[in-house]
């Protein structure tokens, strides 16, 4: 008996994604399924180029289909698309789909590092990433990405991003001279981040991160009120401090209708560059420990690692000038980790509109 199309989705019907915990057909993955003779064809269109389960969902569909009875070859594309947030009345960035602000409590805590790191590493992954610096009063992204030097050009009244690794950026220190102080006060930072966000010709972007100035000041409170904000993640280091304002900096966000989507744990331990061990450096609080306070998901700890701790200083993110080293694949990790929680929040917003977070790979 010949292999019918609906024999193979209802094998595929079987493979479900870890992450959204639905089956892939009824979540509409799969896409221009051929049958001819004994090969069976199709595609599996993801919600992120970055899908953390991606070779494990092209492994289960080959094997249920090839378990079908007169399937001989099965030939599996795997593609992606990040599936848009929900639009606005007045939608000032309507070309990219996904946006996430970085946060801290305090300084100190490496947030920059982290949100270079997580750009450029969903960049590698094939989605189309930008990168906004929006810390009005030390902006350190072209310092941190080697284009310090380099002013933005304009178009049709639009500046156009500079563009490294990638990843397309813009910051105020694109447009400060070197050196210069910027002694503002909250109406002049509210209008700042809204002609980063507006006159900026950001283009067609599967993910817009937003590196935010540390604290619950003008700058957070600004970001969340005029961006289509998919939500944000929390960078903390593991101490009592630093663990105590980020959970201030959680409650803000919430208190304005922005999803916590992560807890990233900065510096938690250090690598020894000879040996490649790692020990704990703080005794305060861990990330999951952290995470689990404010009930948010746990994307991942990333260690201090001397040996390419200085790379970006010299304009090179650490997953570019060591993608090696532990602290680079960790970046790696923490990028699916938040991909994956923004595919949950996309796939369950146009149902309910509410969204019960749990950890990646929680059951």
């Amino acid at each position: 008996m010949p292999v019918r199309p609906e024999d193979v989705l209802g094998a595929l019907s079987r493979v479900q994604d870890p992450d959204l915990r639905r089956d892939i057909v009824s979540l509409g993955f799969v896409k221009d399924l051929e049958v001819q003779d004994g090969t069976v064809s199709f595609k599996v269109e993801l919600t992120t180029p970055a899908c953390p389960a991606k070779d494990q969902l092209e492994a289960e569909c080959r094997s249920v289909v090839l378990g079908l009875p007169g399937v001989e070859t099965v030939k599996v594309e795997m593609t992606a698309r990040v599936r848009e947030r929900a639009p606005l009345p007045e939608d000032l960035m309507p070309g990219v789909r996904q946006v996430v602000a970085v946060a801290s409590g305090k300084g100190g805590v490496g947030k920059s590092t982290v949100t270079v790191n997580l750009a450029v590493a969903l960049a590698q992954s094939g989605a189309r990433v930008g990168l906004m610096d929006a810390d009005v009063y030390g902006p350190s992204i072209p310092l941190m990405m080697g284009v310090a030097q380099e002013r933005p050009l304009t178009r049709n009244s639009k500046i156009l991003p500079i563009e490294r690794f990638g990843v397309a950026m813009m910051s105020l220190g694109f447009l400060l001279e070197e050196g210069q102080a910027v002694l503002w006060r909250g109406p002049m930072v509210a209008g700042t981040i809204k002609q980063l966000l507006t006159d900026v010709e950001w283009g067609d972007l599967d993910y817009l991160l937003v590196d935010l100035p540390p604290g619950t000041g003008d700058a957070p409170m600004s970001l969340a009120q005029l961006a289509p904000l998919t939500g944000v993640v929390i960078v903390t280091t593991p101490n009592a401090v630093a663990a105590s304002i980020a959970g201030k900096s959680a409650q803000l966000f919430r208190r304005l209708n922005t999803a916590v989507l992560g807890v990233v744990e900065n510096m938690a331990s250090y690598v020894c560059p000879d040996c490649g061990a790692d020990a704990r450096l703080f005794s305060g609080l861990t990330g999951q420990e952290f995470a689990d306070q404010i009930e948010a998901p746990y994307l991942g700890s990333i260690p201090l690692d001397p040996a390419v701790g200085s790379a970006s200083d010299r304009g090179t993110p650490a997953i570019i000038a060591a993608p090696e080293r532990p602290q680079s694949e960790a970046f790696r990790n923490v990028a699916r980790a938040l991909a994956a929680q923004i595919s949950v929040r996309a796939i369950a917003e146009p149902e309910s509109g509410t969204l019960d977070f749990k950890p990646v790979g929680a059951s």
